[in-house]
């Protein structure tokens, strides 16, 4: 059994959260020593018109400033190393990422690569950056990735088709601006998919082989905030009564899982979603309730604090059947948010299992994990989703 007390380290970014925080970029690049910004972002994130917030902010200091908006869902090398060039070509000496993961991702991955002049692929797993990235500051439009405040990023590899997860307290932004007015131009289907991400990663960071009693308060809060909320969310997204509490939920999911670390549900999702393009936080939705069936026997007490959680009167549910009371508990929630339970739509077939078996159990997420996985675990919980 873990000790309760046993040496942990906590990494945080300073954050700024509230309404109006995205107006702060100018001010946090001047005090970052900016002389000329890259902004990376996406095309929805500019046309949402939450770009020009960042650089009415930096106008009005006269910070100049490139935007690159080459940034795709599932951010991938070749959009990194297009970054990395601009970033050099024009000069700059700072990073800002207005967006979801995919824009925050990025970043860091340029991040990466204009401070070490190499390839982000040489970076994949844990601890392998070895020098300071460009001062970052992170603006997210999204409730779910909490790229901006965690020492992960992402990067799709085109040539191997799957997902490399990069693990560096490097790449913790030295600033996060959290507003939660920039939720209320997402989709529905946004805010179901980054809000299942969302508690997807606080459950993970809960009952991780890696879990601290820091982590533990961020990651229950988390999950409070996502069942209470999500559901208005996704119903009236321009509320910000539903809207500031998820993205609340977002903030200390990152927290919880930037430092826990994460599990199965997020190697698998790593897998699935880098061979065939899909979105991080659905394939999380779908994969979830089968990977907590499988986890619960490793520490059904954690679970049915997770289940508290959500709203489930644990003493009330026999001890036999709360495995099943948990994992009905979240596909409800998932499937009333509009989240189908299964993946066929998307082309996967039964022949991909092995394949994305063998990617998933190679991912760094695997190892916290609270029960180990077989590779006909893995492949089980796969094939029941297609």
């Amino acid at each position: 059994m873990q000790n309760r007390w046993e040496l942990r380290k906590f990494v945080a970014p300073e954050f700024l959260f509230g309404v109006g925080a995205i107006d702060m970029s100018g001010q946090y690049a001047k005090n970052l020593g900016a002389q000329k910004v890259l902004l990376v972002t996406d095309p929805g994130v500019e046309a949402a018109g939450w770009v020009q917030h960042v650089t009415d902010s930096l106008n009005r200091l006269s910070i100049p400033y490139v935007i690159f908006t080459g940034v795709t869902e599932n951010p991938k090398m070749q959009e990194v190393r297009a970054g990395a060039r601009l970033y050099a070509t024009a000069g700059c000496n700072m990073i800002i990422a207005v967006g979801g993961g995919s824009p925050m991702d990025c970043a860091k991955g340029i991040g990466i690569e204009v401070s070490h002049q190499r390839g982000i692929e040489e970076f994949e797993g844990v601890d392998l950056v070895e020098y300071p990235i460009p001062p970052l500051v992170c603006v997210p439009t999204t409730a779910g990735s909490s790229a901006d405040v965690s020492q992960f990023a992402i990067i799709a590899d085109t040539e191997r088709k799957t997902k490399m997860a990069i693990v560096s307290k490097a790449v913790v932004p030295d600033a996060a601006l959290i507003d939660p007015q920039t939720l209320t131009t997402l989709s529905p289907h946004q805010v179901a998919c980054t809000g299942m991400d969302a508690l997807t990663h606080a459950i993970e960071a809960y009952v991780s082989t890696a879990n601290s009693p820091i982590t533990d308060l961020h990651a229950l809060e988390a999950i409070r905030l996502i069942a209470a909320h999500l559901p208005g969310a996704v119903a009236t997204p321009q509320s910000i009564d539903h809207q500031g509490p998820m993205m609340l939920a977002s903030l200390e999911a990152g927290l919880a899982f930037s430092n826990a670390i994460l599990g199965a549900v997020h190697a698998m999702a790593h897998s699935l979603g880098g061979y065939f393009d899909l979105p991080h936080g659905e394939c999380n939705a779908i994969l979830l309730p089968g990977v907590v069936a499988f986890n619960y026997s490793a520490c059904p007490e954690r679970f049915d604090q997770v289940a508290a959680a959500m709203g489930i009167a644990v003493e009330q549910v026999p001890t036999d059947e709360r495995t099943a009371k948990l994992v009905g508990q979240i596909a409800t929630l998932r499937s009333s948010v509009g989240i189908v339970d299964n993946v066929r739509r998307f082309g996967v077939e039964k022949s991909d299992v092995a394949r994305l078996a063998g990617f998933a159990l190679q991912d760094a997420c695997m190892a916290t994990n609270p029960k180990l996985m077989q590779r006909s675990d893995v492949e089980a919980i796969y094939a029941a989703i297609i």
